[in-house]
């Protein structure tokens, strides 16, 4: 009875191991199979266009002195004036000019710069700003600043808070074909791969859409702005 009983088991094992034996093969083949079917490339396109910005915000800022306040405040308002008169006299709508609360300084009441008394107690910074889509016209009268110097405004063009800045708002307007032309592109590169290692490229596997930049085609021309997006995508590799 042992004896049958083992020669049971044995036989048992037997198939069990040739189960196995053939089980491992397919589950061989079948990753096999399945790491061919990932074959893939990844591939990057690019699309960059330019474009003229539609809004232009010119900051016009001047700075006066005084040591009464009466009269640092005269001259803000007499100078202010003289800079919206000079824009609409430039064809620049009043609805586009807007003027900020000065920034007025009280140097006695300050507790540094040591002991030297300045020329003048009081000092303010005003700032006049041109909000416009007439980009060019805009650009023009920015070559005419000379004329408010010759009114006696001493102008801030070197400041960082009034440089002038160029936005560009179409992105929306522009966006759905520059995808297509970066996934075109990268299509051409993924099938150029494929060709060369002779593989048929298939489908998508996945994609990113990169994020869109927004720059100054060069720092003389702020005004015209370089749009620049890139594309991943995937494909699927075949033999």
């Amino acid at each position: 009875m042992n004896t049958q009983s083992r020669g049971a088991a044995f036989i048992l094992g037997m198939f069990l191991c040739a189960g196995l034996v053939v089980l491992g093969f397919q589950i061989s083949s079948a990753v096999i199979e399945y790491r061919q079917f990932e074959r893939s490339v990844k591939v990057k396109g690019l699309s960059e266009q330019e474009f003229p910005a539609d809004i232009v915000i010119w900051p016009i800022q001047y700075t006066v002195a005084d040591n009464s306040l009466d009269a640092l405040y005269a001259s803000i308002e007499t100078n202010t004036g003289l800079i919206s008169d000079f824009l609409q006299q430039n064809l620049i709508p009043q609805a586009d000019i807007s003027v900020s609360a000065a920034a007025i300084t009280d140097k006695s009441a300050q507790q540094y710069g040591g002991n030297a008394t300045p020329a003048f107690r009081f000092t303010a910074v005003q700032t006049v700003t041109v909000y416009s889509g007439n980009i060019s016209l805009v650009r023009e009268v920015m070559g005419k600043l000379t004329e408010l110097g010759k009114k006696g405004i001493v102008l801030n063009q070197n400041n960082y808070q009034a440089n002038v800045e160029y936005i560009f708002t179409r992105l929306n307007d522009v966006k759905p074909s520059m995808i297509e032309e970066a996934t075109t592109k990268a299509r051409e590169v993924a099938e150029k791969f494929a060709k060369d290692s002779n593989s048929v490229l298939g489908k998508i596997k996945r994609a990113s859409q990169g994020q869109f930049s927004i720059t100054a085609r060069d720092r003389n021309n702020p005004h015209i702005k370089k749009l620049r997006v890139v594309s991943t995508v995937e494909y699927y590799l075949s033999d």
